[in-house]
C-alpha cells in the first residue's frame, strides 16, 4: 500500500502550496480537508443555516451530500452535486468552517469521507487534524507554522491577488479569532501530533520547506 503524509497547522503556514508541490514532486494524489469544511460552511451560509446551532448544523448534515473526485491529482469537492471550489475561498467561509468543525455532527460527517479518500495511500493530506485524528497511524507527519505577522503577511497578499486590495488589520482579526477557535475547540483541537516533524516556515520559501520534508521522507540525516 502506498503512503499516507500529512501536513497540519494554522491558517497562513503555508501547507496548502507546499502540499501541493510535495503531492506533485511525489507524483502523490492531494487531499485538501480544509475544502470540505469550507465547503458545508458555504453551503451552510447559502441555506441560512445558524452555524453555532447543533440542532440546525445536525439536520443540514442529513440533507448535504459532500463528495470528491480526483481531477489530475486533485480532489475535487462538490455540494450537492456543485463543484464549489472556485466559492469556498473568502475570509468569511474560512471563519464559518473554523465554526462548524467545532461540532461534533460535522467532523463525523467527513471523518469517513477523508479517511476512504487516503484508504489506498500515495496521498499528501492536509489540514489540521490530520495527524492527530484523521490519520493517526499515517507513515510521515508534519506540522508546519509561522510567526503571525508572517501568516497574516501571506494571507494578506493571497487575498490582494485574488480580490483585490483587503485590509491588513482585519486580516490579522480573522486570523486571530480562527487561531483561537482551532486551538480551543474541545473536539480534534489544532495541535501537533506528538510525532509529527515541526517545521517553522517563517523564514522559508515553499521549496526549501519541500526540501525539508523530502529529507525526512528520504531518512536523511539532519531532515531540520
Amino acid at each position: 500500500m502506498g503512503k499516507v503524509i500529512t501536513i497540519d497547522g494554522p491558517s497562513g503556514a503555508g501547507k496548502s502550496t507546499v502540499s501541493k508541490a510535495l503531492a506533485a514532486k511525489l507524483q502523490y494524489l492531494y487531499l485538501d480537508t480544509g475544502a470540505l469544511y469550507r465547503a458545508l460552511a458555504y453551503q451552510a451560509l447559502k441555506n441560512n443555516v445558524d452555524i453555532h446551532r447543533p440542532d440546525e448544523l445536525a439536520g443540514f448534515c442529513l440533507t448535504t451530500q459532500v463528495t470528491l473526485e480526483n481531477f489530475d491529482g486533485k480532489m475535487t469537492v462538490y455540494v450537492n452535486g456543485e463543484n464549489v471550489d472556485d466559492k469556498i475561498r473568502t475570509e468569511e467561509v474560512g471563519l464559518a468552517a473554523s465554526a462548524i468543525s467545532a461540532f461534533p455532527v460535522v467532523r463525523e460527517k467527513l471523518l469517513s469521507l477523508q479517511r476512504e479518500a487516503g484508504a489506498r495511500g500515495n496521498i499528501v493530506a492536509e489540514g489540521r487534524d490530520m495527524g492527530s485524528v484523521v490519520f493517526p497511524e499515517a507513515d510521515f507527519k508534519f506540522y508546519l507554522d509561522a510567526d503571525l505577522g508572517e501568516r497574516v503577511r501571506r494571507r494578506h497578499g493571497e487575498l490582494t491577488q485574488k480580490n483585490g486590495p483587503a485590509e491588513r488589520a482585519a486580516v490579522s482579526r480573522d486570523m486571530q479569532v480562527r487561531d483561537q477557535q482551532d486551538s480551543q475547540r474541545k473536539i480534534a483541537p489544532l495541535i501537533a501530533a506528538p510525532d509529527a516533524v515541526v517545521i517553522d516556515s517563517t523564514s522559508l520559501d515553499v521549496s526549501h520547506v519541500v526540501e525539508k520534508i523530502l529529507k525526512h521522507l528520504s531518512g536523511a540525516p539532519d531532515g531540520r
